[in-house]
């Protein structure tokens, strides 16, 4: 049985400094989990309110007033678990690469996971001003996709030239992104949400590019991760 203080410091996994302290992060929901698990991560602990004949998640039982203390949702799943944390593995160019530049949302960040999942971007690359991936709301809203995809924090500009990647940035004066061409071997970069592409990494930018309005009046902007899934359709639609 679970004592009150190992759940009291498994409740603080929603903090960094913790998440590097016990060397864990959270995952909520049996879908996400058995994802993780499918994946080769190390899990430290599972819990569940009440046992599910329908899955086999070895799972201690607690208390519903227990799990509201370990979740950061709302309401919670029926399953916790910790994992212990791991090291990307060593970054691999592909044909399209993805860059992400102060992004601080969690929210924006865990979509993004998402949509590398789905586009086939093993290797996200962040600035080490992007918020943390193992966030609890960063793994919620990455819905399992975490564990397939690396995450790098590095110093952009410096990496970027390491690999010898063409810096693509995005800006509302960029060129028209459907009559555009896209050179191979590139790296999309996203800027953060209010501020964009840092004066640094924006130096060594090769291209910028848009995405047209046609709406009138025109919003004024497309939220990152928005934005971030429309550029990617069609850079794997043309490369």
């Amino acid at each position: 049985m679970v004592s009150k203080n190992a759940l009291k410091q498994l409740g603080q996994l929603g903090q960094k400094k913790f998440r590097k302290e016990h060397g864990l992060f959270a995952v909520e929901g049996n879908k996400a989990i058995a994802t993780f698990l499918a994946h080769g991560f190390q899990l430290a602990h599972c819990f569940t309110v009440e046992k599910d004949s329908q899955n086999s998640l070895e799972a201690e039982i607690i208390t519903a007033n227990d799990m509201k203390k370990l979740s950061n949702l709302s309401t919670p799943a029926k399953y916790w678990a910790a994992f212990k944390l791991t090291q990307p593995n060593a970054f691999v160019p592909q044909t399209l690469n993805l860059a992400l530049d102060g992004i601080r949302d969690p929210g924006n960040l865990g979509t993004i996971i998402r949509l590398c999942d789905w586009f086939g971007i093993y290797h996200l690359v962040c600035s080490t001003d992007t918020v943390d991936c193992f966030n609890p709301k960063v793994v919620q809203a990455s819905m399992g996709s975490l564990a397939k995809v690396h995450v790098h924090y590095v110093d952009l500009s410096s990496f970027i030239s390491q690999h010898n990647l063409v810096a693509i940035g995005t800006a509302m004066q960029g060129e028209n992104i459907y009559s555009t061409t896209l050179p191979k071997k590139a790296i999309l970069v996203m800027g953060n949400e209010g501020q964009g592409i840092s004066k640094e990494v924006n130096s060594i930018l090769k291209q910028n590019i848009s995405i047209p309005s046609v709406g009138s009046p025109a919003a004024e902007s497309l939220n990152v991760a928005m934005a971030t899934g429309i550029l990617l359709s069609e850079f794997r639609r043309k490369v």
